[in-house]
């Protein structure tokens, strides 16, 4: 047998974990701990052999999937199947999911020791949350993916009200859980009717059923509503407008927590719908644009809310969301110029779009190693001073020089600086961007917007992130620190400060060639116009988009360093009763908790007392009436068996006359004699 057809080991190795976890974690060292570190770190390993036999095998040379299945549910002609499809794109996340959930379950021990009576069921529900992005990530159809999906969902629920009980900030904790549970739920509803489209369109939700035989069903009229509908669930999972509110919420969770949703597992299951849909959304150039719009608005929007923002984790919270936006861009204007490329036979679109999706996918790996990095950094600090607000830290660079070095590198990374590793990425990204209006495509204005507010973006987070770095790190101490955080916390940020730096350096080899490998089974002209790795590099630093990306971000950096270090500018002035109003509504998020709290209450509650008074009027009467009748016909016959022989006799000749004043009317109404 060959290595990848062990694949299904993946998933199902934190799964056991889980269960071990949640049943006998007690009993063990660590509460479970040391049982949810050995399962991530075994699940890395078979993900690494898989990984590795499918990348030697005729398979990856001839561009083509491992797919085995199984019956699963049969349901008329339409038969559903259970089991793995294992490509380059499955590779990519299963290795970067399983290895970085490895380091935060190790930073967990540290970080999770307080908790004593709660750890098992902590450690039990990050294997689940584990497995639900591996199963996600191995799955061969997208039933069974929606499967793994909605396992992620309710873990993440679980995990971010892991705190609802017994802490003086219970109810806000429990509320930030259902949020996140219901915000996402609606996402999972649209995702749920695309999917009925597809099996209505294609009569499979079978991935290589259905990227075989997308070209004879491209032309389908519902299939433009099955891509956008596809596309809410992605909205609703990796937290793009209007959809995005619960995230920054989902920080009530342990810093731990929100280091999983953020850069392992949760948001990226969103980007991997789109970026394995990718056959499938091709077919459409207008919804691709609809994408595009939604990533470059998120993003802009994103980094404004946390220009001001004076929690640390909520700051980063922002800037996931800011370069989720990222993503969805360059996938989106990848696919366009692919969809455009192939309905006019155009090679050099093709291959545009090609390096877009290529773009998307290692910003999300890269994004991925710096976002762990920066969140276990702020869960250090968080360890530290007991305060997640940056107006009580300061001075803590002498204190916590691992966290804040480590940390450091993470803001160089997702600030764009070359050679770290967001700078390759965030290039790539902007280019693809910008490649519909260099081109002169019909949409071309629309992309050169976007990528207008790319750059914009670009400024924005270098100068958030090291206004935070410096508020943290540097000036005067502002509060009680503890010293660095103990090894099982600072080994993990070490890890990860190299993968923040060096990350990015793939694109120089052949990873551009590996990633469309992916692309190349149901769009063969896909895979083929890949530049090489060098040609790329050569590309970025020959392009005027870079310096000015670069310059936008020094510039944000010494903005940052003049007004948060230096105070060469008090920034506290804006904490006056009389603020900016502009920095009012960005402190109030642009007013979206208060008006998800209005549909809530208003549309919410209403459609509630609606359904309430049919189930209580209608269903209930109904229900109720009959059977009311019934006993009311009941208790008029109990009353006429007296037990008299005069009065049934009495009934028998009422009986008798009006049986015979029947047959009357009828005979005389039907002419009598």
């Amino acid at each position: 047998m060959e290595l990848y057809e062990f694949a299904w080991l993946v998933p199902l190795i934190p799964c056991i974990c889980f269960v071990l976890a949640g049943f006998i974690g007690h009993k063990t060292p660590q509460c479970g701990g040391l049982i949810a570190i050995a399962g991530a770190a075994a699940a890395f390993v078979m993900a690494a052999l898989v990984s590795y036999g499918y990348y030697t095998s005729d398979l990856y040379k001839a561009a083509e999937p491992f797919v085995q299945n199984m019956d699963w549910l049969v349901v008329g002609k339409i038969t559903i199947q259970f089991g793995i499809y294992i490509d380059t794109l499955s590779c990519i996340m299963m290795l970067f999911a399983s290895f970085i959930s490895t380091l935060i379950f190790i930073y967990s021990l540290g970080y999770m020791h307080d908790q004593e009576g709660r750890r098992r069921r902590y450690f039990a529900e990050v294997s689940l949350f584990l497995t639900g992005m591996l199963g996600l990530a191995v799955s061969s159809n997208y039933l069974e993916m929606f499967v793994f999906w909605e396992i992620m969902g309710l873990c993440s629920y679980l995990l971010i009200g892991f705190w609802s009980f017994n802490h003086e900030e219970a109810v806000e904790k429990s509320s930030a859980a259902k949020k996140a549970f219901l915000v996402t739920r609606l996402g999972d509803v649209c995702l749920m009717c695309g999917l009925f489209i597809l099996l209505y369109i294609f009569g499979s939700l079978d991935y290589q059923n259905i990227f075989g035989s997308i070209e004879a069903h491209k032309d389908d009229v519902l299939l433009p509503f099955a891509i956008l509908l596809m596309f809410g669930g992605v909205i609703g999972k990796s937290a793009q407008f209007p959809l995005h509110d619960w995230l920054p919420d989902a920080m009530a969770g342990p810093t731990t927590v929100s280091a999983l949703i953020h850069a392992a597992t949760m948001v990226k299951a969103g980007i991997y719908l789109v970026a394995r849909s990718y056959p499938i959304f091709t077919q459409c150039e207008e919804a691709m644009v609809f994408v595009a719009a939604i990533g470059g608005f998120t993003a802009i929007y994103a980094a404004s809310m946390a220009l001001n923002n004076m929690n640390i984790k909520r700051v980063l919270a922002y800037s996931t969301l800011s370069q989720l936006g990222y993503m969805v861009l360059a996938l989106g204007a990848g696919a366009y110029l692919i969809s455009l490329g192939t309905k006019n036979g155009d090679a050099n679109l093709i291959k545009l779009g090609t390096a877009g999706y290529i773009a998307g996918i290692l910003h999300m790996i890269n994004h991925a190693f710096f976002k762990a990095l920066l969140f276990l950094g702020s869960g250090s600090v968080i360890h530290a001073v007991g305060t997640e607000d940056m107006r009580m830290m300061g001075g803590l660079r002498k204190k916590m020089p691992i966290t804040a070095y480590t940390m450091l590198i993470g803001c160089f990374s997702i600030a764009g600086i070359p050679i770290f590793s967001g700078f390759w990425s965030k290039d790539l990204v902007l280019e693809a961007a910008f490649a519909p209006f260099h081109e002169g495509l019909g949409f071309g204005s629309v992309f050169c917007v976007l990528f207008v507010l790319g750059m914009i973006t670009a400024f924005m987070t270098a100068f958030y992130m090291f206004r935070m770095w410096f508020m943290t790190f540097t000036g005067e101490p502002r509060g009680h620190c503890h010293g660095e955080s103990p090894k099982t916390m600072t080994f993990p940020l070490l890890i990860l400060s190299v993968f923040a730096i060096l990350s990015g350096l793939v694109i120089m080899g052949n990873f551009g060639y590996y990633v469309a490998r992916s692309l190349k089974t149901s769009m063969p002209t896909a895979g083929i116009f890949v530049e090489k790795g060098m040609d790329v590099v050569k590309e970025i630093f020959t392009t005027p988009a870079t310096y000015v990306a670069l310059v936008l971000a020094i510039v944000g950096i010494a903005i940052a360093f003049f007004m948060y270090s230096k105070k060469a500018y008090d920034p506290e002035k804006f904490d006056q009763d009389k603020k900016p109003l502009y920095y009012r509504i960005v402190a109030k998020r642009y007013y979206f908790p208060e008006m998800y709290n209005q549909i809530s209450w208003k549309l919410g509650y209403g459609v509630a007392k609606g359904v309430e008074a049919i189930d209580k009027q209608l269903i209930d009467g109904t229900v109720n009436g009959l059977s009311n009748a019934v006993v009311g016909g009941g208790d008029g016959l109990a009353r006429v068996e007296t037990g008299y022989v005069r009065d049934y006799a009495a009934y028998v000749a009422l009986g008798v006359l009006i049986l015979m004043g029947i047959f009357a009317v009828i005979f005389i109404y039907g002419g009598g004699f």
